[in-house]
């Protein structure tokens, strides 16, 4: 059973004051002389999906003497709980939640304690890119997410494909053998919402397509990202999309290809799984998880957007913090939390191995693809990234909506982050 240490006073103190967790501490000898942190109490805020088991727990504390207590907070409420006790010098947690698009406005706010991470683990977790910025490593990667493909084989054999799409425009001749032969009305499912999710769909095609999304100067590349506007557009103007795709939420649009109202998706990694659920998805066996397309050929690059720990800055056990850290990010604790949580390692040696023993099965080309991640921002994720993604998915929602054209949409993206920048 997991280990669930909410109450209301805790939350409370968590935006206002210094929870208990945030000091003290006892180094006392270890049976080899050396020195334990034996009486340390340090504090995990973490969403429900990355809190550990009560014995794994344990065991951490067996090993080192630190006792973990675990603030569990939603997803959305972490960086307030952060900014509310920073703005009073207080320590929300000792280790907390740090997701990718978070990094560069915890950075510039300074909330997070720089790392030390070896090349060796460097070389194992590419995902770190994503939580590196001036060369410090802010956060360990724990729970995986890039882009990956997939595609219906048997609705694709129906219309006429027989071999899987190599590049974008792959994608798009088949789909419109998918419609014109009446196999799939909207064959392609893809985010065009006003949320994040829309934003990142044209991060990850932009990516896909041209390797770059944003120049050295932080705006954007316009004739990679006007190009993936441009798809989009060819999306929605021959009704590719489905009509709910430009309301409903993200990960509905994404379900439409467990449904069978979809035949090509490129999104999360935990398709890879959804796929196979037989409560989740209608169409088992049908879904084969490739390389995502690209310009030429199959994409160079994909687009990682993983969840992290860190440290705070505030804390008064930093050293512990480290540990737990480590630990936790290691590569046992990422076979253990793929087990209890279904996280999907961020070390590829993991990930290989429990492909390989069959953990992870119907893998297609995930393993190839987590090799080639790597972070589209050339200077770390930006700072004003939240209102960036906004200005963003409201511009692609309104071309979804008949409200802008490609072009349009563009310039109303490049005006407002010109805006953010000169901030």
């Amino acid at each position: 059973m997991k280990k669930r240490w909410v109450s209301a006073l805790l939350v409370f103190s968590m935006s206002i004051a210094l929870v208990a967790g945030c000091a003290g501490n006892a180094d006392k000898k270890d049976s080899a002389g050396g020195t334990k942190t034996e009486g340390d109490k340090i504090t995990f805020m973490v969403p429900d999906w990355g809190v550990p088991t009560d014995e794994q727990l344990a065991s951490f504390t067996e090993e080192t003497g630190i006792e973990v207590e675990i603030a569990e907070v939603g997803w959305d409420d972490i960086r307030e709980k952060l900014a509310t006790a920073a703005s009073a010098g207080k320590c929300a947690a000792d280790v907390v939640e740090v997701d990718w698009s978070w990094v560069g406005e915890f950075y510039a706010a300074d909330w997070l304690e720089p790392l030390e991470v070896s090349d060796e683990d460097k070389a194992d977790m590419p995902t770190i890119e994503t939580f590196t910025i001036d060369d410090k490593v802010l956060a360990m990667p724990y729970a995986n997410d890039y882009r990956l493909a997939y595609y219906n084989t048997e609705q694709f054999a129906k219309a006429g494909i027989t071999k899987e799409p190599q590049t974008w425009d792959d994608v798009l001749e088949a789909c419109r053998a998918l419609k014109s032969t009446g196999t799939v009305d909207h064959p392609f499912a893809i985010a065009l919402n006003a949320e994040e999710k829309t934003s990142t769909c044209l991060m990850w095609l932009a990516y896909t397509m041209n390797g770059v999304v944003w120049n050295e100067d932080g705006r954007f590349n316009k004739e990679s990202v006007l190009e993936a506007l441009k798809y989009m557009e060819t999306l929605i103007n021959e009704e590719l999309v489905a009509p709910e795709d430009k309301t409903s939420s993200g990960m509905d649009a994404y379900m439409r290809i467990c449904g069978g109202t979809a035949s090509f998706l490129t999104g999360p990694t935990s398709f890879v799984s959804r796929s196979q659920n037989e409560e989740l998805c209608s169409v088992v066996g049908q879904i084969q998880p490739i390389l995502v397309p690209g310009k030429e050929g199959k994409a160079a690059q994909t687009m990682p957007l993983p969840e992290a720990i860190g440290v705070n800055k505030l804390s008064e056990n930093k050293e512990a913090a480290k540990k737990f850290v480590e630990w936790y990010t290691s590569a046992d604790m990422q076979k253990q939390l793929n087990k209890t949580n279904s996280a999907i390692p961020t070390r590829n040696s993991v990930l290989e191995e429990l492909i390989n023993d069959g953990t992870i099965q119907n893998s297609g080309a995930m393993l190839e693809q987590a090799k080639i991640v790597s972070s589209p921002f050339p200077n770390g994720v930006p700072s004003y990234y939240a209102q960036m993604s906004s200005a963003m998915y409201n511009a692609i929602n309104k071309m979804a909506l008949g409200e802008l054209n490609a072009e349009q949409a563009y310039d109303e993206m490049a005006s407002a982050l010109e805006e953010l920048i000169n901030e």
